[in-house]
């Protein structure tokens, strides 16, 4: 790895999520990985699916790109493994798309999962023609300078949440939630129980226990029944 300068670095080598790591969190949603971090590591509603994508998961390659350029994305894209999601921040740009139809083909042929991207993306019909997962606060036509700065591989904020490089993400038609790789197994163990519980509470519900009885219990605690 060049060192490089603080602001202007490209990592290549990090602790990556393994295959069976990524499997064991089974289909686990976002929304249940998130229960699972007593409701934290969810991004912002407004980090969206650019088409109705199936449920993605992998292991975060971190991308910081100056506002208005995307050289460090295509750096990142030839630096992709296969499971990786590549996860952008633009510095709050949401004027000049970092991605579109070109990269996307890109993406794809090196295997990554998926896109998310904290600002605009562009080629939106094109990008669902191709069948990657691409995620951004929205659509713009307008392009990007390709001088820098930027980092590669390091820490990042997208969508209010903290991202380092390995970490698990999971995404899907709700949003994206990230569980920090070092709490990944411990989640993915906490997310199978969860999908338990809710398959349970699915068959009283089909039963006809339509309220959680612990509700009345809550309501009485706070003197409001």
């Amino acid at each position: 790895m060049n060192p490089g300068k603080p602001g202007f670095r490209v990592r290549t080598e990090w602790a990556r999520a393994k295959e069976e790591l990524l499997a064991s969190f089974g289909i686990a949603s976002s929304a249940q990985v998130a229960d699972c971090m007593s409701r934290l590591g969810a991004m912002d509603s407004g980090i969206r699916p650019v088409w109705a994508s199936p449920r993605i998961i992998g292991s975060a390659l971190t991308v910081w790109c100056h506002s208005g350029d995307n050289l460090m994305l295509h750096k990142a894209i030839s630096l992709a493994r296969e499971n990786d999601v590549i996860v952008v921040n633009t510095q709050g740009n949401l004027n000049n798309a970092v991605f579109g139809e070109l990269m996307a083909s890109s993406a794809a042929k090196m295997g990554v999962r998926a896109v998310i991207v904290d600002g605009v993306v562009r080629d939106a019909e094109a990008i669902e023609g191709i069948g990657l997962a691409v995620y951004a606060r929205g659509l713009s036509p307008g392009a990007c300078n390709k001088d820098g700065a930027g980092e590669i591989g390091g820490a990042i904020a997208c969508g209010g949440v903290a991202v380092r490089a390995g970490d698990v993400i999971v995404a899907d038609r709700d949003g994206v939630t990230v569980a920090p790789i070092e709490d990944a197994e411990m989640v993915a163990r906490m997310a199978a129980e969860q999908i338990a519980r809710e398959e349970q509470r699915l068959a009283e519900i089909a039963a006809g226990v339509v309220m959680r009885p612990e509700i009345d219990e809550i309501l009485r605690r706070m003197k409001v029944t």
